[in-house]
């Protein structure tokens, strides 16, 4: 699992996401060394900020003190997927003692939180179709890719102000 931070510049917000594996795999046009050939064993990916294993809520704790020592000043805003850790009773009492809000996502809608979609533009343009010889080229091609990303980001702003999700002029559907 990898637990990922990303800070806006108008609100301190960051982003956290379980990330399993090494990640879907998809068809390739093209053929694959077999395994029997590649060098390397397998590697699962860590995003940003690795987790031990197992990941329970303890080490999630250990994350938001973390988070917490990085940006000790004003209120943070942490936006989580529905991972069982994310949402124990002593992770949410610890959030709100420190003035830190824990902010989950929908179950089935992971592409509103934003570090989902910078995960995904790292697996396609390092990952998809890639056959690297060592994980060192591949850590090479993810490093280079987070190089150029970084040169060119820009901080999110006024995200979907004009909204139905931020502004419902309708009812919720609640039974």
């Amino acid at each position: 699992m990898a637990i990922a931070l990303l800070v806006c510049y108008l609100a301190r917000a960051a982003c956290v996401s379980a990330r399993f594996g090494s990640g879907s795999a998809k068809a390739s046009p093209h053929r694959w060394r077999p395994a029997h050939v590649r060098r390397a064993r397998p590697r699962h990916r860590a995003d940003v900020l690795p987790v031990p294993r197992p990941q329970r809520w303890p080490q999630f704790l250990d994350f938001c003190k973390q988070l917490h020592r990085r940006f000790p000043a004003g209120k943070l805003y942490l936006i989580c997927d529905n991972y069982g850790p994310h949402g124990k009773a002593e992770v949410r009492t610890w959030c709100a003692a420190n003035d830190i809000e824990l902010v989950y996502t929908p179950t089935n809608a992971p592409w509103l939180n934003w570090i989902e979609r910078e995960f995904t533009a790292v697996h396609c343009f390092t990952l998809d179709g890639s056959d690297y010889p060592s994980h060192a080229a591949q850590e090479a091609a993810i490093a280079g890719y987070l190089r150029w990303r970084n040169r060119h980001c820009h901080p999110k702003r006024h995200f979907a102000v004009n909204s139905k999700i931020r502004h419902p002029d309708y009812l919720p559907n609640v039974a």
